[in-house]
């Protein structure tokens, strides 16, 4: 008997549920990471001061962001009528971060025999710096991420026409929640690709391109209808510069240094000599894969600097900073192409695989422990608002807060950026909100003042009927 007869060639159906069995190992691997080192934020998880309005399921205060963002999608998640509990929004955003990081993981790297480097890859990209600064707004970004994830894993199971097809209609709905969410959507198009050639690469830029076309034409669309305004007006707090000739354009530029210098080193935990040690690893591999895999090297390359010029773009047109949570596209394409040479490296037995492993191994392993640090790091603003919450309950009469809010050691501790969070704070915990007097100081021109105390802990008093929230001025 020959060997094709005993071990006849897979089909596509066998083939497509052999990919969908690695993807949920994979995810399974994935999975059990994220929830270990989000772990310290995980029952009473971080929401940022303009993350409230989704958790609370209070549309009124997202619909400026359709104007300044074009931000649909997450509207019509504030239009959802049902609140749900933090904790359970967080732990459903990571498990769809780590299905993201798991099909990207099984969609560069398929086949069997390949399992220990698609572990590593999912690891990889679910320890990306921008998408822990970015977590942080998970009831809001809950829905963006939900599309991105869902196309990612369909990957697995869908031909490669399908899913090019699919990428339009993805491309919108990912782009009214995140803008940079599609080119995520790209780096799976990339990676799924069956036979490389620079005609289908530029096809599929193209089609991205178009989709990307689309979805801007559909976001002001919407605000034409409901705005009267056809694109955006970006925040006044963004403090944009808009450039309208070659020198406004040229004035901008250095909104780039600050983009891309904040993405680096944040990237590396404004550690400077990881920032080198990252591009240092990211040549060499970019290196290996060039010579071993050109074709794939210059696609990853490609969706790379496509994601970058858009950002150039943005900038250098709006004058805006980018914030480093932006960029959870560079994180992935910079996973791929690390992981991917190490795979390459590792081939042949040698001294080139293992310390390309090492390498790779010494960054995962680091930043998941780092991820685990960075989210216990709210822990005492979260006890000791939660401790308020249990004095103020059942209290009647209006509740003010007095104090500097933002310096407060608890408060700096985890990065509190508005006065106006313990608001939202105090209405997740007790259902009723505050003043603020930080920033209504009219509103509470009649309460006294209040000493410096030996306890640097937020207090409340009972002042005529009224409860004040005390933040003790420093000593």
């Amino acid at each position: 008997m020959s060997l094709a007869a005993t071990n006849p060639p897979a089909t596509a159906g066998s083939a497509a549920h052999s990919e969908t069995r690695k993807l949920w190992r994979v995810f399974l691997l994935a999975l059990v990471a994220v929830m270990v080192f989000s772990a310290g934020n995980l029952l009473d998880p971080m929401v940022r001061y303009d993350d409230f309005p989704a958790l609370l399921a209070e549309p009124e205060g997202f619909w400026f962001k359709t104007l300044a963002e074009g931000r649909w999608l997450n509207y019509v998640w504030h239009l959802r009528g049902v609140v749900t509990p933090a904790w359970l929004n967080f732990a459903v955003y990571q498990a769809l971060w780590a299905l993201l990081a798991a099909s990207l993981a099984v969609a560069v790297l398929p086949g069997r025999g390949r399992m220990w480097f698609a572990g590593l890859l999912a690891l990889t990209i679910l320890v990306a710096p921008p998408a822990l600064f970015i977590a942080m707004w998970f009831n809001t970004l809950l829905p963006g991420l939900a599309v991105i994830a869902i196309y990612a894993a369909l990957s697995a199971g869908l031909s490669q026409r399908t899913l090019r097809l699919l990428l339009p209609v993805f491309t919108v709905a990912a782009f009214m929640a995140y803008t940079t969410y599609p080119l995520v959507l790209l780096a799976v198009c990339l990676a799924r690709t069956e036979k490389r050639s620079l005609r289908d690469l530029a096809g599929l830029i193209a089609l991205f391109v178009g989709s990307i076309v689309l979805a801007m034409l559909a976001t002001y669309a919407l605000n034409w209808v409901y705005h009267g305004v056809f694109g955006v007006e970006l925040d006044i707090s963004r403090k944009p510069t808009p450039a309208h000739d070659l020198a406004g354009l040229i004035a901008n530029v250095e909104h780039l240094g600050t983009t891309f210098g904040g993405f680096l080193e944040r990237s590396a935990f404004k550690f400077t000599p990881l920032v080198y040690f990252h591009l240092a690893l990211f040549a060499f591999s970019t290196v290996v894969l060039a010579r071993r895999a050109p074709m794939e090297a210059l696609y990853y390359h490609a969706g790379l600097w496509l994601g970058m010029g858009l950002v150039v773009a943005q900038v250098l047109k709006l004058g805006i900073f980018v914030p480093s949570r932006a960029f959870q596209f560079a994180w992935i394409y910079y996973a791929i192409i690390i992981v991917r040479s190490t795979e390459i490296l590792s081939l042949k037995p040698g001294m080139a695989g293992r310390m390309a492993r090492n390498a790779v191994l010494l960054i995962t392993c680091s930043y998941l422990l780092q991820a685990t640090i960075q989210y216990t790091i709210f822990r005492n603003w979260q006890a000791e608002t939660r401790a308020v919450a249990a004095d103020l309950r059942g209290l009647p009469g209006p509740v003010y807060v007095v104090g500097d809010v933002m310096n407060h050691p608890s408060a700096d501790e985890a990065g509190i950026q508005q006065h106006i969070a313990i608001d939202g704070r105090l209405r997740q915990l007790t259902g009723q909100g505050a003043i603020v007097c930080a920033d209504t100081p009219a509103a509470c021109a009649g309460l006294p003042d209040f000493p410096a105390s030996d306890n640097p802990k937020m207090r409340v008093e009972r002042i005529d009927g009224a409860s004040v929230v005390v933040i003790p001025p420093q000593r």
